[in-house]
């Protein structure tokens, strides 16, 4: 496992080593979305076909996060998600352009799209925010349709759960072959520029399972889950939600690509002074960041290994990229 001073001393050559090439900043060649996990590639599949059609990065993000709330099957994503320890599927989302707009739910019940309530929340009231029973009326009384989203597996996952109760916070998972088994990761995370140099981005979550009722992670936060600005790029986290709400995470990557640091270089400094400020508890928990700046460039960093991102443009649609991280889990 790599200390602290190993990883601040090989970071830079590992930041480096991270990016990607920029795309082109003109024409519909320009276009580029990027997802957090491997189910990121389905995601920006069906960005893509937003993208590909000269459609903004703003209804690619949301079309991208629409497709994992339904399509996706994943127990921490949407209509499978896990439960609360309450046996209550809530959901939280966010949605932000890069003029500075943006909407979010959070704890948002028997609603398929929690995305798609993020976006009418930003286009169609003066809030940014909407939480609990406020958030599900508003959804409604906007034409979303209220139905039961629990699944039969989620409800026997945690019938089971209850037998033990016992609350873990488990590292990603190591598919054998590479990292990156989505069976327990939490949050799709979504950045796109778009042929005209726009930016946009989303996330959207079940949560941590077996979570205390009412708890919100840091997906529908800005500037924690998702943050993202016209005149410099945008980031995106995964991972503890908390530890991004503790340090205004994905706001705090941007600011550091304004400072002049590439995609990948500032994620790598937002996990170092996670690290500083909590040495121990960074080596139990995983925290990752993605990145896109105003050029096409992308960049990743984790606290642990396994941390996998998507990458689809002109010339790639399915490329799955692994992340650098800090260090190399007992779990991984």
């Amino acid at each position: 496992m790599t200390d602290r001073r190993q990883f601040l001393q090989a970071g830079a050559l590992a930041a480096g080593a991270l990016a990607l090439p920029r795309a082109r900043a003109q024409g519909s060649n320009g276009a580029r979305v990027v997802s957090t996990w491997d189910f990121g590639v389905g995601a920006n599949q069906a960005a893509w076909a937003v993208l590909s059609g000269g459609g903004s990065a703003l209804d690619a993000v949301e079309a991208g996060a629409r497709w994992a709330e339904s399509e996706l099957c994943n127990p921490t994503v949407g209509r499978c998600g896990n439960p609360d320890r309450d046996g209550v599927l809530s959901l939280d989302a966010s949605i932000m352009d890069g003029d500075g707009r943006c909407g979010s739910v959070a704890a948002l019940t028997d609603i398929l799209h929690p995305v798609s309530v993020a976006r009418k929340v930003m286009e169609n009231t003066p809030h940014v925010m909407l939480v609990g029973e406020g958030a599900q009326q508003f959804a409604v009384a906007q034409g979303f349709e209220r139905q039961r989203l629990l699944t039969p597996a989620a409800e026997k996952a945690w019938r089971d759960w209850l037998k033990t109760a016992q609350y873990t916070r488990e590292i990603n998972v190591e598919r054998r072959g590479r990292p990156g088994d989505s069976s327990n990761h939490d949050t799709l995370g979504m950045l796109a520029i778009d042929a005209t140099g726009r930016l946009a981005g989303a996330c959207t979550t079940s949560g941590m399972a077996w979570k205390l009722h009412g708890r919100v992670g840091d997906s529908p936060i800005i500037g924690a889950g998702l943050y993202v600005d016209n005149e410099v790029g945008g980031a995106t986290a995964s991972g503890v939600g908390e530890e991004m709400m503790r340090n205004a995470a994905s706001f705090l990557v941007v600011e550091l690509m304004r400072q002049g640091r590439s995609p990948a270089e500032a994620c790598r400094e937002a996990i170092a002074r996670l690290v500083r400020k909590r040495p121990e508890a960074s080596k139990t928990l995983q925290v990752c960041f993605l990145a896109l700046d105003k050029h096409g460039q992308v960049g990743a960093y984790a606290l642990h290994r396994g941390f996998v991102f998507a990458v689809c443009d002109k010339d790639r649609q399915d490329d799955l990229r692994d992340s650098a991280s800090v260090y190399r889990s007992e779990q991984t």
